[in-house]
C-alpha cells in the first residue's frame, strides 16, 4: 500500500530503480524511461493501514531529548502549508499568453478607474498621495520620513541654513537618536503622519537617524505583504476575466419597464443605468460593479433594473440585505415594481415565516417557481439551492460577517454581482480607485433633497427634549437610537414621562419577530411617533416623514455606521436634523474625536464616497484587508503604507515569476544516496514510494510537501540518505518555480539559471530573512550567481542550495504565478 502516500493519481514518469545486488544497499538513480509495470487501483487508497511495525527491521529513531532542532524539510513543509492553501495549489492554470493578455486588460482598467474616481486626497500622474501638509501637524504626533522612517513631530520654525544669510523655514523632527530638520518644501515630499490600526497612534519605538538599515527592513516586510494582497486581487480578477457567459439580450420590455421608473434621473443615475446595461448585454465576462451613492440617490432603480433584465432571461436573481428590517422594504419596493408582471414571482425568505413556508419557498426556489428571491444571509445557507441563478444583488456588503462576505465572494466567480452601499468598506473602495474592480458613482442629490443638519454636542436632557418637541410640532417623527439593547428601556421611561401623550416604541433585534415586523409597520404608517432602537435602523426604512435622529453615545459607533444613521432622514423636501450626542470629550479616545470631526466635515450630500476613504485611516486597518496585515501596516504607519499599495497596484505587471516545467529543471550536484537495506525492508514498496515521490515533485511543491508528511506519518523520521533524496526533489520542485532552469558549480561558485527580471530578483533577495544567502547572491543577465567562502563537499552544498531557494520561494506568494 505504498503508493497509497500519493495525494493524486499516478502518471508514468522517471522511475528510481535496484542497480546493485548487495543486500546491504541500494545504490539509487533517477532513470529517463517510464514506468512500464502496472499499479493496481487499489493501491490508490489515501493512507493504509496496515503501515505496521515488523520486529528486527528498520524502526524509526525517537527525537532526541536533548536537541530540539527541526529538519529544514519540516521548517519548510510548515512554511508551505500556511502560505498556500489547498485553493491556491490547485488554482486555475494558464499559460503565459493567456495571462498576459489579461493582465494587460486589468491594466487598461485599472488606467479607467483611476481617471474616473476621485478621492479627497490629490493624485498626479495616476498616483494618489498620502502625504502630509507639515502645517497641519501638532507637536508631538508622530510621522513617517520615507527614507529615515519613524520621529515625533516637534514643530516648524525659522531658521538660517549654512552659507546662507537667509533665514529658512524648517520642519523639526525627534527621532530616537537626535533631532533632525529639513526645509519645509522638502519635509512635504516625504513625510506621512504616522497611524496605527489601534486607538493609540504611538509607534513602538522611534527610528535611528545613524542607523536606517533597522527602518529599511521594516520597510520592505511592508512592502512584501502589499505585495502578496496585490497578488491576490490580481489572481481573483484574472480567474474572474476567465469565466465566460452569453450576454444577455436587449429587448423593447427593458425599455417599457425603464419608463416606468416615475422620477426623472440625476445624470450619475443615468450614467450608472447605462454601466450596469453595458455589463449585462454587451460584455461577456459576469458583472462585478459597486454602485455607490447616498442613501435616496435612487441606487435601487439601478438594480431593480438589472434585476428585470436577468429575469426576463428565465434567470433567478437574488437580493440580500443584511437586516430583516432592509429585506422587507426591498421585498415591499420589487413586489409593487413587478406587480405589472404576473409571470415574475417575488419571494421572500426571513426568520418571520413559519416552518412550512420557509419549506414551500426553499422548494419553489429549487424547482425555479421564484424568480426574484429577497432575504438577509439565510440566502447564503446550504439548504438554499437554486435553479438557475444569474444575478446576487448584495445591499450593504460592510453590514456583513467574514463567513457571509466569503460566501459572496465564491458566487462571484460564476454570477453576475451588483453590489449596492453608500459607504463601501474600504477594501472595496480600493478596488473600486484601482480599476480591479468596476464602480459607478451616484453623487448628485435629486433636486429636492435638503442637506442633513448635523449637532454635535454633550448630552443633555433639555436638548433632547427639545429636538424632539420641534420635530412632532412640525408633525414629524423621531429615530432614538442607542449603541446596544441595555439602556434602551431606561430611554423609553425618559421619554413617556417627558412626553405622556405621544406613541413611543422600541425596537431591536432580539424582539419577537412578528412584533418587531409589527412595530416597524406601525413606525412607517405613522402610528408611532418615536422609535426607540439599536442600529437596526441603520439600512433601509425609507420613511419620508422621520426628519430627526437622536444618536446617542456616538462613540460607540463607527464612522460608516454614524453616517449611515444620520442617512435614516432628510428623504424628504423638510430640512432633517441629527444630533449626536456624547457623554463628555474627556472620555472619549482621539480616534473617538476624529471620527465625530470628519463626519461634521461631510454635511453636504454625496460625501458617502470620500468619507469611505476618511473612515479607512480611522476605523483600524483590520477591518480593511483582514487581521492577518495588522502588524505589516504597523511597520511603516497606515497612510505610508496605502501610497506603496497604489505603486503596487500600478506596477503589478513587473512582479511576474514564470515557473518553467519540473523535467525541464538540470540539477547538476553528483550526490547518490544510498538506502540501508533494514529501511528498504521496511517500507512496504519501496520503488513505488521512490517513484511516487518523483511523480509528486512533478505536480507541485504542495503534493510534494502532502507526499513528504505521510511518509513521515506512516515510517517514521526517514534515515539521512532518504532525507537527502527528498531534499533532491524539493530542490528541483522549488528551482522550477522560480523559473530556475540549471543549477551547477564551479569551486566556490554556485550558477542558477534563469528567466527572473530585475525587479522580482531584487524584492525576492530583500525579503530573504538570512544576510548570508541574501549578501551572497547577485543576478548577472540570466544567472544568479552566489560566491561561499570556502568550496563545500557536495552534501554541504546540497544543503546550502536548498535553503537558499526555500528562502526566495517564500516570497513566491507576492508575485504573479503565470
Amino acid at each position: 500500500m505504498a503508493s497509497s502516500l500519493l495525494p493524486g493519481p499516478h502518471i508514468p514518469t522517471p522511475l528510481i530503480s535496484k542497480l546493485h545486488s548487495s543486500p546491504r544497499t541500494w545504490s539509487l538513480f533517477i532513470l529517463t524511461y517510464p514506468l512500464h509495470h502496472k499499479i493496481k487501483k487499489q493501491n490508490l487508497l489515501l493512507f493504509p493501514i496496515n503501515a505496521v511495525y515488523t520486529p528486527n527491521l528498520y524502526t524509526p529513531s525517537p527525537p532526541s531529548k536533548t536537541e530540539p532542532h527541526i529538519d529544514p524539510i519540516s521548517l519548510l513543509n510548515e512554511r508551505i502549508r500556511r502560505d498556500y492553501s489547498k485553493k491556491e495549489a490547485f488554482r486555475t492554470v494558464m499559460d503565459s499568453e493567456e495571462a498576459g493578455k489579461y493582465m494587460k486588460m486589468v491594466k487598461e482598467q485599472q488606467q479607467r478607474g483611476l481617471q474616473k474616481l476621485k478621492g479627497d486626497r490629490g493624485s498626479k500622474d495616476g498616483v494618489f498621495s498620502y502625504k502630509v501638509d507639515p502645517y497641519t501637524l501638532r507637536s508631538g504626533d508622530h510621522v513617517v520620513h520615507r527614507k529615515v522612517g519613524v520621529g515625533r513631530f516637534v514643530g516648524i520654525r525659522f531658521d538660517v541654513a549654512k552659507n546662507s544669510s537667509q533665514p529658512t523655514e524648517y520642519v523639526f523632527i525627534e527621532y530616537a537618536d537626535g533631532m533632525a530638520k529639513l526645509p519645509v518644501n522638502q519635509a512635504s515630499k516625504m513625510l506621512y503622519r504616522y497611524s496605527l490600526p489601534n486607538e493609540t497612534k504611538k509607534p513602538r519605538t522611534l527610528s535611528k537617524l545613524s542607523d536606517t538599515s533597522a527602518w529599511e527592513r521594516r520597510k520592505v516586510k511592508g512592502k512584501v505583504a502589499i505585495q502578496k494582497m496585490v497578488v491576490d486581487l490580481m489572481e481573483l480578477y484574472l480567474h474572474r476575466l476567465k469565466q465566460r457567459r452569453p450576454p444577455y439580450p436587449k429587448t423593447p420590455a427593458m425599455a417599457k419597464f425603464e419608463a416606468q421608473f416615475p422620477y426623472e434621473p440625476t445624470p450619475d443615475q443615468k450614467k450608472a443605468f447605462i454601466d450596469v446595461e453595458r455589463d449585462l448585454t454587451e460584455r461577456e465576462t459576469p458583472m462585478d460593479r459597486l454602485i455607490c451613492g447616498d442613501v435616496g440617490f435612487g441606487k435601487t432603480e439601478v438594480a431593480l433594473r438589472a434585476i428585470f433584465c436577468v429575469v426576463s432571461a428565465k434567470k433567478q436573481a437574488m437580493v440580500l440585505a443584511p437586516t430583516i428590517v432592509l429585506a422587507k422594504q426591498h421585498f415591499d419596493v420589487i413586489s409593487e415594481r413587478f406587480s405589472v408582471y404576473p409571470d415574475i414571482k417575488v419571494g421572500q425568505l426571513s426568520r418571520f415565516q413559519t416552518k412550512a413556508e420557509k419549506e414551500e419557498h426553499l422548494d419553489m426556489i429549487k424547482n425555479g417557481s421564484l424568480d426574484i428571491i429577497v432575504g438577509t444571509h439565510s440566502l447564503l445557507g446550504d439548504r438554499v439551492a437554486y435553479n438557475n441563478l444569474g444575478l446576487l444583488v448584495v445591499d450593504e456588503e460592510q453590514r456583513f460577517g467574514v463567513k457571509q462576505k466569503e460566501k459572496i465572494a465564491s458566487f462571484k466567480t460564476s454570477v453576475d454581482v451588483l453590489t449596492l452601499s453608500a459607504t463601501p468598506i474600504p477594501r472595496t473602495l480600493y478596488l473600486a480607485l484601482t480599476g480591479f474592480r468596476d464602480a459607478s458613482l451616484i453623487s448628485t442629490p435629486p433636486p429636492e433633497r435638503v442637506p442633513i443638519r448635523t449637532h454635535l454636542s454633550s448630552f443633555s436632557e433639555d436638548k433632547v427634549i427639545s429636538a424632539i418637541k420641534y420635530e412632532l410640532d412640525r408633525g414629524g417623527q423621531v429615530f432614538y437610537v442607542l449603541p446596544r439593547i441595555k439602556g434602551l428601556n431606561e430611554v423609553m421611561a425618559f421619554l413617556v414621562e417627558s412626553f405622556p401623550h405621544v406613541e413611543i416604541a422600541i425596537a431591536h433585534g432580539k424582539i419577537y419577530s412578528k412584533q418587531l415586523e409589527d412595530t416597524m409597520e406601525k413606525f412607517a404608517l405613522g402610528e408611532i411617533k418615536i422609535l426607540i432602537s439599536t442600529n437596526i435602523v441603520e439600512s433601509g426604512l425609507d420613511i419620508q416623514n422621520a426628519n430627526t435622529i437622536i444618536i446617542q453615545d456616538v462613540q460607540q459607533f463607527g464612522l460608516a455606521q454614524l453616517y449611515q444613521l444620520r442617512g435614516r432622514v432628510g428623504r424628504a423636501d423638510k430640512e432633517a436634523h441629527a444630533y449626536l450626542f456624547f457623554p463628555d470629550r474627556g472620555l472619549l479616545s482621539d480616534q473617538a474625536l476624529e471620527r465625530l470631526a470628519a463626519i461634521e466635515e461631510c454635511r453636504e450630500l454625496g460625501q458617502g464616497f470620500q468619507l469611505a476613504e476618511k473612515d479607512m485611516g480611522i476605523r483600524g486597518f483590520g477591518a480593511i484587508f483582514g487581521e492577518q496585515q495588522s502588524g505589516d501596516v504597523g511597520n511603516v504607519g497606515i497612510d505610508l503604507f496605502f501610497e506603496m499599495l497604489f505603486e503596487s497596484l500600478s506596477k503589478v505587471e513587473d512582479h511576474r515569476v514564470l515557473s518553467v516545467p519540473y523535467h525541464s529543471v538540470q540539477v547538476d550536484i553528483n550526490i547518490n544516496p544510498h538506502l540501508p537495506s533494514d529501511y528498504i525492508n521496511y517500507l512496504e514498496n519501496p520503488i513505488e514510494i521512490i517513484n511516487g515521490a518523483e511523480r509528486v515533485a512533478e505536480k507541485d511543491i504542495w503534493s510534494l510537501m502532502q507526499f513528504t508528511e505521510n511518509l513521515r506519518r506512516h515510517y517514521g523520521k526517514e534515515p539521512h540518505s532518504m532525507e537527502i533524496l527528498l531534499k533532491k526533489l524539493y530542490v528541483r520542485r522549488m528551482a522550477a518555480d522560480l523559473g530556475i532552469t540549471r543549477i551547477y558549480t564551479s569551486g566556490k561558485l554556485i550558477f542558477m539559471k534563469t528567466n527572473m527580471n530585475k525587479k522580482v530578483f531584487k524584492m525576492m533577495t530583500e525579503s530573504m530573512a538570512s544576510d548570508l544567502h541574501r549578501n551572497s547572491l547577485v543576478l548577472e543577465g540570466d544567472q544568479i550567481k552566489a560566491e561561499l567562502l570556502l568550496e563545500l563537499p557536495k552534501e554541504q552544498l546540497l544543503n546550502w542550495i536548498f535553503q537558499c531557494l526555500a528562502e526566495l520561494h517564500a516570497s513566491l506568494p507576492s508575485f504573479i504565478k503565470y
